[in-house]
């Protein structure tokens, strides 16, 4: 087993192509020890070459809602108006610090993806 650090793009498609060899390892074996070690090694690599930006705060809270199966009535009991949580979907008003947090206690979404930036919706004439 000689395991080294990941640098370039051709490490990384050699470790790629040694952890598919492997994949099967019994856990506790050489190989198994060598499958551990290159999965992080290769987790590393990808974190630093392609890291995944967290997604837009509406669109995080509108799969929150999916999955708990809320609506935008349930919406307005956190944020407090139906008008309000119809503004925030719509993305026609931004999130003020206070419906972050209650956003973050009630649907338990990270404060990290709520604070992101992003685009309010034009204005229809």
């Amino acid at each position: 087993m000689t395991i080294k650090p990941i640098k370039t793009k051709k490490d990384y498609q050699n470790a790629l192509n040694r952890l598919e060899k492997i994949f099967d390892a019994k856990k506790g074996s050489p190989e198994g020890d060598e499958l551990e070690i290159l999965g992080i090694l290769i987790e590393k690599y990808e974190d630093e070459h392609f890291p995944i930006g967290f997604p837009d705060p509406i669109e995080a809270i509108k799969f929150r809602m999916e999955q708990l199966g809320y609506n935008q009535t349930d919406l307005a009991k956190v944020v407090g108006l139906k008008s309000r949580a119809s503004e925030i979907l719509s993305k026609k008003r931004k999130l003020t610090l206070e419906m972050i947090r209650l956003l973050h206690d009630n649907l338990k979404i990270p404060t990290e993806v709520l604070i992101q930036t992003y685009q309010l919706a034009k204005p229809s004439h």
